[in-house]
């Protein structure tokens, strides 16, 4: 029980943070897309800068996870496609909804209900995924 408040107290946090900085506003995705305010390229930018420090930092250090096993980085196989269309797929629901994963929880907890479809919609989307992930050519 004990170890689960660490995980409710983090994405509290993350929340605040997520709502204070305006990640979860409509209106600042909008201005993103449209090339007319920095705000959110800012954020990005700055959450990808941290996680490139903290990953080398984790790598520099031999860092261990909370187990105490020594934390591991693999490559990523190399190929466009997929990627581009995994970005695809995953900008389409951002626009379509106008959030990412992360924020559509702290949208819901915010008091936005239509989000509970969003959430459907993701975990529908996540779980075809692991059905047919073996046909697929990755």
């Amino acid at each position: 029980m004990i170890k689960g408040i660490k995980y409710i107290l983090t994405g509290i946090l993350f929340g605040i943070i997520m709502s204070k900085s305006e990640a979860v506003s409509w209106y600042r995705i909008q201005e993103m897309f449209r090339f007319q305010s920095f705000h959110m390229y800012g954020l990005i930018g700055s959450a990808v800068a941290i996680g490139i420090l903290i990953t080398l930092l984790i790598k520099r250090y031999q860092l261990k996870d909370i187990k105490g096993a020594t934390i591991t980085f693999s490559d990523k196989a190399w190929g466009w496609k997929r990627y581009l269309t995994g970005g695809i797929i995953f900008g389409l629901g951002w626009a379509l909804t106008g959030a990412c994963p992360g924020p559509i929880f702290v949208l819901l907890g915010q008091g936005f209900p239509v989000m509970l479809l969003v959430i459907a919609g993701a975990l529908l989307g996540t779980y075809t995924y692991g059905v047919i992930k073996d046909r697929l050519p990755h």
